[in-house]
């Protein structure tokens, strides 16, 4: 992150870009996991003894099953369903993050009378403004990914068409914003993450100012744990809100992420309301690790690559400004005495 000083060494994009290529990077590699924890959230459980709706999807029964039975349908392309615009709601959604991040941390520091990194409580609501606002502007993206990644392969668009589907058949344009609410109770997930990541960085490396690549991973998957089993009844619910409704609700949409969680209660107990918990901490582990690893590398270049253009420039404009002082002598009339 930008350093308590009053130049940043990066523009607020430069922390954007950086943190959106470790995004997609890291997102990229663990794909199918976020394909399968979907899938296990957005299904109804079944009882042992009741008969199977004959609308109803694969069952699932552990992350494994999920893959196996995956594969076997829709081949190993199944696994990567709506992986374009699941990449491309993660690059937009962690552009947006770090950029607004950025800005708001160092509009705070700023205005500080002794410049200094904030504290645990400071951290926790800067990233909480940053996360919301990065997700009014990217949801739309999130809606159209978890309709197509929980689409039956016959019934499966691209992002136009699903996008198109899902504001002809349900609520019009605002059909593209559905869990808005629940996406902005779930700040608190990235903002957990990115303060937890910040205070055990200072309380485990306090005297390193660049951390090396294992360390800034095990941090990313410690911070990102904590984050995951705080929120993960919200994170279920803004999935079932996002996805279609279970065929038991006959086509009619959940409206909030409290009635989704009424609903999973009522039909299959709380607990419940951590099912898909296994892949979701896995790949929260392995994605937030990646990409702080990622995104601390890339930080790096960006900073030795924004000094050398500096410094170019600060080159290039000394060169012209000796170049017009040679030519003024040159002109100069001569005066005789």
């Amino acid at each position: 992150m930008p350093a308590p000083s009053k130049e940043a060494p990066l523009p607020p994009w430069g922390f954007a870009v950086a943190g959106a290529t470790g995004a997609v990077i890291a997102n990229a590699l663990v794909y199918p996991l976020d394909l399968v924890k979907t899938r296990l959230q957005v299904q109804v459980k079944r009882h042992p003894n009741a008969d199977p709706h004959p609308d109803d999807v694969e069952h699932y029964a552990s992350t494994w099953d999920a893959i196996t039975k995956i594969v076997e349908h829709d081949g190993l392309t199944g696994l990567y369903a709506g992986m374009v615009g699941c990449l491309t709601g993660v690059a937009s959604t962690n552009f947006a993050y770090f950029y607004w991040y950025t800005v708001v941390r160092t509009f705070y520091i700023s205005y500080q009378a002794v410049p200094s990194a904030p504290g645990t409580a400071v951290e926790l609501s800067l990233g909480a403004i940053a996360g919301a606002l990065a997700q009014a502007f990217t949801i739309p993206v999130a809606v159209v990914t978890t309709r197509q990644q929980t689409q039956p392969k016959h019934e499966r668009k691209g992002l136009i068409g699903t996008a198109k589907e899902i504001i002809d058949s349900e609520d019009g344009w605002t059909g593209l914003w559905r869990g808005l609410k629940a996406s902005l109770v779930l700040v608190i997930n990235p903002s957990i993450t990115y303060g937890a990541y910040q205070r055990l960085r200072v309380l485990l490396f306090k005297d390193k100012k660049n951390l090396a690549a294992w360390e800034s991973f095990v941090l990313g998957a410690m911070s990102k744990a904590l984050a995951t089993v705080a929120t993960q009844p919200l994170i279920v619910a803004k999935v079932g809100l996002q996805s279609r409704p279970p065929p038991s609700r006959r086509g009619k949409p959940f409206k909030t992420f409290g009635e989704v969680m009424s609903f999973i209660i009522e039909h299959e107990g709380v607990m419940s309301l951590f099912k898909g918990i296994g892949p979701q901490l896995l790949k929260g582990l392995m994605v937030q690790g990646l990409l702080m690893m990622t995104k601390e590398r890339m930080e790096l270049s960006f900073i030795l690559l924004w000094r050398y253009l500096r410094q170019l420039r600060s080159q290039q404009l000394h060169k012209l400004a000796s170049l017009a002082a040679e030519r003024a002598k040159k002109v100069a009339p001569v005066i005789v005495k």
